[in-house]
């Protein structure tokens, strides 16, 4: 059930402790795919899991905006601090537990979120009376040819707007994909997040090290591709939510 269609009558007939809420951001993803491709892909892979699921499920509306300062100088990014992100993220989940849907994932689609979302599910699992963890779709799902993928993968990583996302956004809203420009764009691009020094990255802001915005070549991306990692995201995480909801959890007197 997602809530922001849902009316209050029928949010309190379900039967269920399981709750998602899908974070992203609105940030730069190079000349040619949306700002908000963080938050489209959270929202995407939480519907599709929810609908994977064996059971019922209450699906937040997205929190579009995350930790993204890293792209500020890319016109359109958005950005909130560390602490403000947690801080409405968990008083989010403690919304959802107060309702009783008190075992939650967060559903994450931005890379600058991970550690705000590790950090704040642990506090709301220690201190709030509620269970919640963080699921990050692009780490869940493994770009392994034996997993029989539609495309060949070869030169396909994760990168920023590069193929793996722009894959997503074609699969799912294709209208909002420039393709005119993915040659261009991958002309551009930089191959590698940061510059790594001794096991160190210098470089705290994208535009250090890509004048585009964009890592990896999103000219290798496939609407196929991003149907395929959608469906192999929502499995993951439906997977998870049967463990989350089957767990004995520290809210439950252990």
């Amino acid at each position: 059930m997602h809530l922001a269609e849902s009316t209050w009558t029928d949010a309190a007939a379900v039967e269920t402790s399981l709750a998602l809420v899908p974070v992203g951001s609105t940030e730069q993803h190079g000349p040619h795919a949306p700002l908000g491709t963080d938050a489209l892909a959270a929202e995407t892979v939480a519907a599709a899991g929810a609908d994977a699921y064996d059971g019922d499920v209450v699906v937040a509306p997205p929190i579009p905006v995350g930790v993204a300062e890293e792209h500020r100088h890319f016109a359109g990014t958005l950005w909130v601090s560390e602490d403000t992100f947690r801080d409405y993220v968990r008083e989010t989940v403690v919304s959802l537990a107060s309702h009783g849907w008190d075992r939650v994932v967060v559903v994450n689609g931005h890379g600058g979120n991970v550690a705000a979302l590790r950090e704040l599910c642990g506090r709301v699992t220690r201190h709030d009376g509620a269970y919640a963890v963080p699921f990050t779709w692009f780490d869940a799902v493994s770009l392994d040819a034996d997993d029989d993928p539609p495309v060949d993968l070869e030169g396909v990583a994760m990168g920023h707007g590069g193929p793996v996302e722009t894959s997503l956004v074609r699969a799912v809203a294709p209208d909002l994909v420039h393709e005119d420009r993915l040659a261009e764009v991958a002309a551009g691009a930089a191959d590698g997040w940061g510059e790594w020094h001794a096991g160190t990255n210098l470089a705290y802001d994208s535009a250090e090290f890509t004048d585009n915005g964009v890592v990896g070549d999103p000219s290798r991306s496939d609407p196929e591709l991003g149907a395929w990692l959608r469906d192999r995201a929502a499995e993951k995480l439906a997977s998870l939510l049967d463990r989350v909801e089957n767990r004995d959890c520290p809210d439950d007197g252990e």
